[in-house]
């Protein structure tokens, strides 16, 4: 009897932690879906006792696997990664799934995608200089007792702080989690270095990188007033649709026959970013405008 009162249990939270994580672990899925399909990539299955170290001895190598799986936990048995198939491989920045340019706006911007589990830092010039792995906010915070998803939306760095960055709410009640070479953007909402970037999104709302991509950030790229850009979460796509659903818009991140394109992902991505550029046109034509019109009424009102 106590057998079955533990099975039960175990289902019970089973059955919690997929409704809770279910969609991560689907988009992890979707994306090694991709990554296996890649014809430069190969997937493998991870035996048990192997680790990054083990598998892949050369460091620059390692840094590489990590950043095209979008992790830096450690591995499990049975867990499938991808694979540079040139041994010589070490370039990574030869695998970004961001366009290598963009219109050039004349100011540094951040992208970061929650489909993709990546960022990206373009120049003034529209060139892509670096890019990265990451980890926004999973879709149900257990603590919190809601969603907590990083809002989408055109933002600026308004505060940096180094090495010694710590969260002040979480974990709770007292907060304390190490937040190194922190950026916020939005209330308390940051990018900042973690050792827990798992492959799909799973923060309370802050954008994980690998420490040493916030480091260059904070350090070497970001100013206070750089643009931020995060891009919408991905539809709901990793579940079964409902049987009337016709919609065959073009920004579908994952379309309904199941195949998930990293290329339409970056397409898709350029799409976002060019709507939040017009968005920002315009809210400064019209500030531009309103300015003229005191001009005017003040030239007006002298004569």
């Amino acid at each position: 009897m106590r057998i079955l009162i533990r099975f039960g249990l175990l289902i019970a939270l089973l059955v919690v932690f997929l409704i809770m994580h279910g969609d991560s672990f689907a988009a992890r899925g979707w994306l090694l879906q991709s990554l296996c399909n890649d014809p430069r990539l190969y997937c493998l299955v991870v035996a048990r006792g192997e680790t990054w170290y083990t598998l892949f001895p050369n460091p620059q190598r390692r840094e590489l696997v990590q950043r095209i799986n979008r992790m830096n936990t450690g591995l499990w048995p049975g867990m499938r990664i991808a694979a540079p198939r040139n041994l010589d491989a070490t370039n990574w920045m030869e695998y970004t799934p961001f366009s290598p340019y963009r219109a050039p706006s004349g100011r540094k911007m951040i992208v970061y995608s929650p489909a993709l589990n990546a960022w990206a830092a373009y120049g003034p010039a529209g060139n892509i200089i670096r890019w990265g792995p990451g980890s926004s906010g999973q879709n149900w915070c257990p603590d919190l007792g809601r969603p907590c998803h990083t809002p989408a939306g055109n933002f600026r760095i308004y505060e940096k702080r180094g090495s010694g960055c710590r969260s002040t709410k979480f974990p709770k009640p007292y907060g304390g989690a190490p937040m190194p070479y922190c950026m916020f953007f939005k209330g308390g909402f940051a990018m900042h270095g973690s050792h827990g970037v798992p492959g799909f999104n799973a923060s309370h709302g802050c954008v994980r990188l690998f420490v040493d991509d916030a480091l260059w950030l904070n350090r070497d790229f970001a100013d206070i007033g750089t643009q931020v850009i995060i891009l919408p979460y991905p539809s709901s796509h990793y579940t079964q649709q409902a049987s009337d659903d016709d919609d065959d818009d073009d920004d579908d991140i994952i379309s309904s026959n199941d195949d998930f394109s990293v290329i339409d992902q970056v397409a898709d991505n350029q799409l976002q970013i060019k709507l939040f550029d017009d968005e920002v046109a315009a809210s400064q034509e019209e500030k531009n405008q309103t300015e003229l019109k005191k001009i005017e009424e003040a030239i007006t009102h002298r004569a």
